[in-house]
């Protein structure tokens, strides 16, 4: 099953979101896992997206492992990310339960002075620190989780790229986002036209794992993350997030 730093590295964002971009104030996405021919876990994802200038958004994603995976290695993450009216995150937080590690990992981004304060704790050692640092950052950057709701309002088309600053407190990049091909994707909830992205996280730009990350977005104004896929190597396998059910 995929680690916390795994799924952090599943979406990424840009520049400030324009205003009147068309986000509904609330969605919710339920994906179903798939991971070496099994069902892995389902995750979900909750947004609320703010509707006047200087209010923020705030985005929930609650990670649980299934089946027999979860009797291998039980995973119960929950993240929670914070952002300003343009999508610019402003803080997160991530509690991992992960086999028998307990992790809390807080941000804080600061865009005035361009920084990021990261915070890691073990909570199965009294709260002992694990990891505190200060990061330099762009005025507006986006941490992975919350990026997927900006891609949605790139609108880039097959041939077109763009690079994004995204970064997860520990280290702040510029990645490539790269629309590659329109394709139809089968899922539980229909089939849609969708438009497949490709997103330049891993393989020592955000993160040092080699591996290959995929999105598929509904061609169509709602731009609805309909699949997300990871490629790693032959030992780990690929992990691959399918949208079950859209509210």
């Amino acid at each position: 099953m995929p680690s916390k730093r795994l799924l952090s590295g599943l979406v990424c964002a840009a520049c400030a979101l324009p205003q009147g971009s068309g986000l509904p104030a609330k969605e919710s996405f339920t994906y179903n896992i798939e991971w070496r021919l099994f069902t892995a876990g389902k995750a979900k994802v909750d947004l609320t997206s703010a509707t006047q200038p200087r209010q923020e958004s705030q985005i929930h994603l609650r990670l649980e492992s299934t089946g027999i995976v979860s009797k291998l290695f039980k995973v119960e993450d929950d993240y929670t990310a914070v952002l300003n009216s343009t999508l610019c995150t402003e803080s997160t937080q991530m509690n991992a339960q992960e086999g028998n590690r307990r992790r809390e990992t807080k941000v804080t981004y600061d865009g005035e002075n361009k920084k990021a304060a990261y915070l890691e704790r073990d909570l199965t050692k009294n709260n002992a620190i694990v990891l505190s640092q200060e990061t330099e950052i762009p005025r507006c950057v986006h941490d992975a989780v919350g990026g997927l709701f900006f891609l949605r309002t790139l609108n880039l088309e097959p041939g077109q790229s763009t690079q994004v600053p995204v970064s997860d407190g520990k280290k702040s990049v510029m990645a490539k986002v790269e629309a590659q091909a329109r394709e139809d994707v089968k899922t539980p909830s229909g089939t849609y036209k969708t438009i497949r992205y490709e997103v330049y996280l891993f393989n020592g730009v955000l993160y040092k794992r080699s591996a290959y990350l995929n999105l598929w977005l509904s061609d169509d104004r709602r731009r609805l993350p309909v699949q997300i896929r990871v490629r790693m190597t032959f030992t780990v396998g690929t992990i691959n997030l399918v949208l079950e059910k859209h509210e």
